[in-house]
């Protein structure tokens, strides 16, 4: 089986605006996708929500004693990654369809799959 990470992009200031009921129905959302995965085969091994990207840290730097640490996302941008899932599968064609669940959110739009290499 390979893992996929699922990113999750969306526009923060639409979701910082979202309603309360926008607000119920994306985690109900996230809920049935999770259910959809076990139902249809695919191991769910984590995900999270990500906070903010004005709380981001970018290190960079040329070794261990040279690092420069600043403040907010490595790039503007109009969309950055809300959240993520680490999902195991021998199917991603179906996993993509999965997906769809959550792309028929407003916050979700295009989500993006990408196998992992390993350690």
């Amino acid at each position: 089986m390979t893992q996929y990470l699922i990113l999750l992009p969306s526009s923060e200031p639409r979701y910082a605006a979202r309603t309360e009921q926008e607000a119920q129905e994306l985690n109900q959302a996230h809920g049935e996708f999770a259910g959809l995965l076990a139902e249809r085969g695919h191991k769910l091994l984590g995900g999270a929500q990500l906070s903010p990207s004005a709380e981001t840290r970018v290190a960079r730097g040329s070794g261990l004693d040279q690092v420069t640490l600043t403040e907010g996302p490595y790039a503007e941008s109009a969309e950055q990654v809300g959240g993520y899932y680490l999902v195991e599968t021998d199917d991603v064609d179906d996993l993509g369809q999965v997906c769809g669940r959550l792309t028929a959110t407003p916050f979700h739009p295009a989500i993006e799959i990408r196998p992992t290499l390993g350690m």
